[in-house]
């Protein structure tokens, strides 16, 4: 996979990824569920790559766009 994902975007994503999944853990009954929607971010955050971004041609990767 091909490092996509900058630094800065990186982190939002982990954040937010954490901050979704905590809801697992804070809600109740079927809406709690919705929280492992998070799974994405987080993950597209920790490799550094996400899909979407390839497929939109979107790069806030430095050092794969040689800014």
């Amino acid at each position: 996979m091909t490092r996509n994902v900058g630094s800065a975007d990186r982190i939002v994503r982990i954040v937010v990824g954490i901050a979704l999944l905590s809801l697992v853990f804070l809600l109740e009954g079927s809406v709690r569920w919705w929280g492992l929607v998070g799974l994405v971010p987080l993950l597209t955050g920790l490799a550094s790559s996400c899909p979407l971004y390839s497929i939109a041609g979107i790069n806030t990767c430095p050092a794969v766009s040689g800014k």
